[in-house]
Order: C-alpha cells, then sequence, then structure tokens
C-alpha cells in the first residue's frame, strides 16, 4: 500500500458520517481518477462503522477496514467503562490524591520525602475537570504517580504531621487504611499491568505494521494474555471476555478470516505431512465470511468457480517445500525478534506457483497484503494548539492545511513517525515567526 496524505478537516462538534463518506470518497476520486477500481480498499480508524461499510456495500471491490491500532486503544477505554475493578481504582486512587494535594500539612509531609527519596518533589497528577476524569488516559497519568510514590505514601503514615491530622479529620483514616491495604495495591498493579499489556500491543502493531490475515491471531493473542492476566491478579475471566468479545465484533471485517485463510504464512500442518488453510480455527460464521468475500471479488460468472478453487485449497493446500519455504523466520538483528524471512513469499507462491488457482489466486493477492493499521499523519498538541489559536477564519484554514500537508508529507517521504511533537513544534512556532519562506505560504500578505 502507499501512504497518501490528502486532506485534513477541522470544524466544531462531531463529524457527520455522511460528510466523512463524501471526504473519502472525493480523496479517492481525486487520486484514481476514473479508475476507482484501483483503490483496493481504505484502512481508518475513525467512520469504522457508517462511512466505511457505506462505501464498501456501494463498491463491491473494496475493503474498507479498521485500524487495530485504534481498536486496541479503543478496548482500554472499555475497561475503563465497564469492569468494576477500573472504576473503584479511578475512585480510591482520585480520594487519595486530593487527600494528599490538598491537605497541607500532608502535601509538605509528601514533598519532604519525595525530596529525599527521589530528588525532586511534586503534586499527584489529578484530572482536573469532569470530561477528564470521563477519559481514561487522566486517570492512568494519576495511577501511574501512586504507584511510583508508594514507598513516599508509606513514610507519610509514619510522619508525625499525619498522626496529628488523622486525629481531626476522618478522611485521613480512611487515607491510612487505604495505603496499609495490600488489596488496594494489587488492583492498582492489576490495572497498570492490563493497560501496559495492551498498549504495548497497540505499540508493537505501529511499528511491524500488520497484514490484515495477522487480525485474528493476533486477537486471540490478546485473549491468552488476558487469560494469563486473569489468573495472575484473581479476576474473574468472563466479564473481561464480554469486553475484549464486544470490541472484536465491532472491529472484525470478513476480509480478516478470508486473509488468514489465503495467506501460505498461516498454513498448518497436518498429520499426513499437507500443509492446509487453517479453517479448523474458524468459527462457522467466519466460514461463511470467507465464502461470501471471496464470491463478492469476483465476477458472477467465475462465482462457481472460486469456490471449487477454494475447496480445493481447504483439501489440498500447498506442496510443504514451498510453504516451508514461505514460513522460514529469521532472527532480526535490529530488534532480536524472529521475522519472516520473505514477507513476499505468499504473493511469490500465488503468482508463480499455482496457476491452477486462477480466479482464487486474484482474490488471494488482492486481500493478503492489505494493512490492518493506518499509519498517518498524527495531530500533535502543538499543531492543535495552532488551531486553536488561528482556525476560526478561512485563511487561518488555509494555513492549516497547508502545514499538515508539509508536515505530514515530510514524516512520509523520510519514514519518520517518531518524535514528531518536538518537530511539529518547531514548525507551528515558525509559522509565526521571522522565516520569510515559511511567512509567504502561512501568512497573510
Amino acid at each position: 500500500g502507499t501512504s497518501v496524505y490528502r486532506r485534513a478537516v477541522f470544524i466544531g462538534g462531531r463529524v457527520p458520517s455522511k460528510y466523512a463518506e463524501e471526504v473519502l470518497w472525493e480523496t479517492i476520486t481525486d487520486i484514481c481518477g476514473n479508475a476507482v477500481h484501483q483503490c483496493v480498499g481504505i484502512v481508518a480508524d475513525k467512520f469504522k462503522n457508517s462511512a466505511l461499510s457505506n462505501l464498501e456495500s456501494q463498491n463491491q471491490w473494496m475493503i474498507n477496514l479498521s485500524c487495530q491500532i485504534q481498536a486496541f486503544n479503543s478496548l482500554i477505554k472499555d475497561f475503563y467503562g465497564e469492569l468494576p475493578l477500573f472504576k473503584n481504582v479511578a475512585e480510591n486512587c482520585l480520594k487519595l490524591a486530593n487527600f494528599v494535594n490538598n491537605k497541607t500539612p500532608i502535601r509538605k509531609s509528601f514533598h519532604k520525602y519525595q525530596l529525599r527519596e527521589y530528588g525532586h518533589a511534586g503534586l499527584l497528577r489529578v484530572p482536573m475537570k469532569e470530561h477528564e476524569i470521563l477519559s481514561f488516559e487522566p486517570v492512568y497519568s494519576m495511577v501511574e504517580d501512586i504507584m511510583s510514590s508508594a514507598r513516599v505514601l508509606q513514610l507519610v503514615l509514619l510522619d508525625e504531621s499525619y498522626k496529628i491530622v488523622s486525629m481531626e479529620d476522618p478522611i485521613a483514616i480512611e487515607f491510612g487504611e487505604m495505603i496499609r491495604d495490600v488489596g488496594f495495591w494489587n488492583d492498582l498493579e492489576a490495572v497498570r499491568s492490563l493497560v501496559r499489556l495492551v498498549k504495548e500491543m497497540a505499540r508493537e502493531f505501529e511499528t511491524e505494521r500488520p497484514l490484515v490475515g495477522q487480525c485474528l491471531p493476533l486477537w486471540e493473542e490478546l485473549r491468552t494474555k488476558v487469560k494469563d492476566w486473569c489468573a495472575k491478579f484473581h479476576i474473574s475471566e468472563a466479564l473481561v471476555d464480554k469486553v475484549i468479545e464486544r470490541r472484536f465484533r465491532k472491529n472484525y471485517h470478513p476480509a480478516w478470516a478470508a486473509a488468514y485463510i489465503l495467506d501460505p504464512l498461516y498454513l498448518i500442518k497436518d498429520s499426513s505431512g499437507k500443509y492446509l488453510p487453517p479453517f479448523k480455527l474458524l468459527n462457522h460464521d467466519q466460514e461463511k465470511d470467507v465464502d461470501k468475500l471471496i464470491t463478492r471479488l469476483v465476477s458472477r460468472e467465475e462465482a462457481h468457480v472460486v469456490l471449487m478453487e477454494l475447496m480445493k485449497w481447504r483439501t489440498e493446500g500447498l506442496d510443504p517445500v514451498y510453504a516451508q519455504a514461505v514460513q522460514l523466520k529469521q532472527r532480526d538483528p535490529s530488534t532480536g525478534k524472529m521475522k519472516i524471512a520473505n514477507p513476499h513469499g505468499s504473493r511469490l507462491v500465488w503468482e508463480t506457483y499455482l496457476p491452477d488457482f486462477r480466479s482464487l489466486g486474484k482474490v488471494a493477492v488482492r486481500l493478503i497484503f492489505l494493512h490492518a493499521t493506518a499509519r498517518g499523519f498524527k495531530c500533535s498538541s502543538s499543531f492543535l494548539k495552532w488551531v486553536r489559536a488561528h482556525g476560526r477564519s478561512r485563511v487561518g484554514m488555509d494555513k492549516a492545511q497547508k502545514m499538515i500537508f508539509i508536515a505530514a508529507h515530510s514524516k512520509l517521504e523520510r519514514r519518520d513517525f517518531t518524535s514528531e511533537e518536538d518537530k511539529d513544534a518547531e514548525l507551528f512556532a515558525s509559522a509565526q515567526g521571522e522565516d520569510d519562506v515559511l511567512n509567504e505560504v502561512f501568512v497573510d500578505p
């Protein structure tokens, strides 16, 4: 796939799904002209339920996918909204942090021990507004602060100032009970551990850029890791599984199952030595999805033929020598992880070794190299501050479009998606500075 930056739109409030659909289609026609069939599909991190599905239903050749990085980040929000553990931890941490920050003798004692233990002092981060309490990121920052201050909080309980305050303030007694409660710290560690687990997988998606055939195995990997987490922290699996399954269904696309079946990378060796597609790992609905999607991507005349070829693929699979060559892994010297030695092996097999699967091969090559993540331009806080300051006029919006275009294309050309904040801050600061070249582009004459 090709990374293309086309357009950024900033408006107040929610974006209507129909409008997003129009912007996406306009982008496709701008890029492809009359040859819209060249657009295999879209991977996007927003509007996945309506705009993407509407475009796909209107254009049968398209495969429109939601970004798996966004899906996993949304899963963390789901945990916060639906798991009592997360709510209890948030409430207890908020109560603790407010007491430490706002009770003067306790705050002074807290800072004293911070300086002694860590060499610096500061308040615990607390969500400042109601909308921040509803959002998990500010809450997670508070949890991290409390976890990293565990020793200091224990020392505060031994300080004379706490003993005096606890004689008069019942909240101080509750604070002390909380700090001494092993269960409180176990709950914090459970929340932090689960969030880190999901965030780490999302970061790997951003680095590795998984293909669509990897989606089902990745979600299964997540379920396995979460099952281990439940066992470690004595959490009931049922509710957690329910949350994961709901997010999975929101993001699932039939192309996940079809690509998983068609990619030789996932063939499984059976007892007879054959390498067969992993149909046994699909449920009944996913099997039907494979049939429906594959027939949708070919002409009506080819539909019967492609199903016959799919049946042959299911029963015969791939020659073991070729399957082993495709699945061969080697250690990446930069990361130490095992990676596929020949990333293009699957395509080579379908295009050169499997001429009998003429119709199915066209579908396979179209599907198995679709990306499962959107790797686009990130709007940093520096850029958003600039938009808030200059984005109310039409001229300001034109400037914003030009700036984001330059920043996005610069990153795409460098293949550099690190340190966005520092580089963007430099660019957007320059837009208001003395640089004559930038002023010609961004500033009113």
